[in-house]
């Protein structure tokens, strides 16, 4: 069964959803993002994913206190992306408490520090960020669009013993139009030991259950949530959470 992992953005320490990552599209929907966590926590998902949107900004990363209060105010197993470029930043947010680190520029721009980091800390806490434009890898908070393909990023993590991949279709992050489901049954079918969570376009509950059918292992979603296309009951109901 696919494991559902609500979203947390954070903009200014304060929980945002942008439209294909445009930063002109901020909507803010909480300032308290620790009483969102709680409140994920309470209707049983045992995941979280945060995304520093300040960091993908500014190159490094931002809001370490805010995740600093999520995993010391919740058991939330997080995962948290977004302006990780130094060894500094991944020492911090590991210290922050976070269970994952979720890295895409860095492995596009600097692959021997990446490679250095998988090794350091393991294929189990390292997630590959491959955020995908028009079969293109973009980077930098979806500003810059690099010159490597999809499949071939993902080959060759892969084949160096990478096993967590969030793949982002940009075209469908936040549009409320469903998702990706095609892109990312190829995605499994060419790796099919690979640990995906799909991200960007979750609309229904009826998305996260064509994700399901699919064989897709986790998705990712916030906006669904946030603007009522989603209540945490469905959730929580159609994939037998425990509810607190």
């Amino acid at each position: 069964m696919i494991e559902p992992i609500p979203a947390i953005d954070l903009i200014d320490g304060k929980c945002v959803r942008l439209t294909k990552g445009n930063y002109d599209s901020k909507k803010v929907y909480s300032n308290d993002p620790v009483e969102m966590a709680k409140k994920f926590e309470s209707f049983g998902f045992k995941r979280l994913h945060v995304v520093d949107l300040d960091g993908a900004k500014s190159h490094h990363v931002v809001n370490l206190k805010v995740l600093q209060q999520i995993t010391t105010s919740t058991k939330l197993s997080v995962d948290f992306g977004g302006g990780i470029k130094s060894d500094e930043d991944l020492t911090a947010v590991f210290d922050s408490g976070a269970e994952y680190a979720t890295i895409g520029s860095v492995a596009v721009t600097q692959p021997e520090k990446f490679l250095t980091w998988l090794e350091k800390y393991g294929s189990q806490r390292l997630i590959l960020g491959a955020d995908e434009k028009g079969g293109f890898i973009s980077i930098n908070g979806w500003k810059e669009e690099s010159k490597q393909t999809l499949f071939d990023f993902l080959n060759t993590y892969i084949n160096k013993g990478v096993t967590h991949i969030l793949c982002t279709d940009i075209s469908k992050d936040g549009m409320l139009q469903g998702t990706a489901v095609k892109l990312y049954q190829q995605i499994m079918s060419r790796f099919p030991a690979c640990q995906l969570i799909a991200s960007g376009g979750v609309s229904s509950m009826e998305d996260i259950i064509l994700l399901d059918k699919a064989g897709i292992p986790a998705v990712v979603f916030g906006k669904a949530i946030y603007e009522g296309k989603i209540s945490l009951e469905e959730v929580a109901k159609q994939f037998k959470l425990k509810v607190s």
